[in-house]
C-alpha cells in the first residue's frame, strides 16, 4: 500500500502517521508538501492532525486553499481514498468534501485524553478489521472538535449510515456525559456518500503499539492495508 501524507505549515502529527504506516505496512509514505501542485500516484491520501497555518483564521480554513488541495479534491471525487484526522477532518469540511463543520468544544477548552468510540460500520476500507458496534479507545487532542451539521444534513448522515464513530461509554452507552466536545449525536467521524473519504477527530495513529498504551488505532491502518494492498 502506497500512502501519501500531506504536510501543512503547522502540522504536528504528520510524522506520527508516517511512523504508524511504516510500522504496519513496511513502506514509508510519501510526504507531500502542501505547496506542491499534485500528489503522485497513490493508494490513499492522509491529511494529518495539527494546527495548519496555526488555526489563525479558522481551523482548516486556510489549508483548504493550499495548492495541493485542488488535486486532492479532484482525486477524491474520482474515488481515491482520503483519511482526514483531527485537523485533517476540519480541512475536509472546509473544502466541502465532507458536510458540516467543527466548532470550538462546548467547554471552550483544549481536550487531550483517551475516549471510547463505538464503531458504527465495518464494511468500509477503513474499518474492516474492527468488530461491528465494538468499543475502542482512541486519544483526542483538539480545541475545535465539536461536530455540527444542520438537521437535514444530520438526518441524511444517519439515514445513509454515514456516521463512522460515536463517542460512548466503556460499554457503548450513547449518553451526553460521554461526549467530550458537544458534537451532535455524539459524532466522532463521518464518511462521504461514496465511502472513500473518512474524517474523524480522534487520533488512531497515536495508539498503534502496546508500548504507546494500546493498539486500537492500529486496526484502522491494517484495515486499509487489507483493502488496498
Amino acid at each position: 500500500m502506497q500512502a501519501s501524507v500531506i504536510v501543512f505549515p503547522g502540522s504536528n502529527c504528520d510524522r506520527d502517521v508516517a511512523v504508524a504506516i511504516k510500522n504496519i505496512t513496511g513502506r514509508m509514505p510519501e510526504m507531500v508538501w502542501h505547496g506542491d501542485a499534485e500528489v503522485s500516484k497513490t493508494d490513499i491520501i492522509i491529511l494529518p492532525g495539527g494546527f495548519s497555518y496555526g488555526d489563525y483564521l479558522r481551523s482548516g480554513a486556510m489549508a483548504a486553499h493550499s495548492p495541493i488541495m485542488k488535486d486532492i479534491i479532484a482525486k477524491a471525487k474520482h474515488g481515491t481514498p482520503v483519511l482526514g484526522i483531527c485537523n485533517g477532518f476540519q480541512i475536509l469540511t472546509e473544502t466541502g468534501l465532507l458536510p458540516g463543520l467543527l466548532m470550538p468544544n462546548a467547554s471552550l477548552k483544549f481536550i487531550c485524553r483517551n475516549v471510547n468510540l463505538r464503531v458504527e460500520r465495518t464494511d468500509t476500507i477503513f474499518t474492516n478489521r474492527y468488530e461491528h458496534r465494538g468499543v475502542i479507545t482512541i486519544p483526542i487532542a483538539n480545541h475545535d472538535g465539536n461536530y455540527f451539521a444542520d438537521d437535514d444534513t444530520l438526518a441524511e448522515l444517519e439515514d445513509n449510515d454515514r456516521v463512522a464513530f460515536r463517542y460512548v461509554g466503556e460499554k457503548g452507552e450513547l449518553e451526553d456525559r460521554h461526549n467530550p466536545n458537544g458534537s451532535r449525536n455524539n459524532i466522532a467521524g463521518i464518511y462521504n456518500k461514496r465511502g472513500n473519504i473518512l474524517g474523524l477527530m480522534p487520533h488512531p495513529e497515536r495508539l498503534v503499539e502496546q508500548i504507546l498504551g494500546g493498539c486500537d488505532g492500529r486496526l484502522m491502518f491494517e484495515s486499509l492495508l487489507e483493502a488496498l494492498h
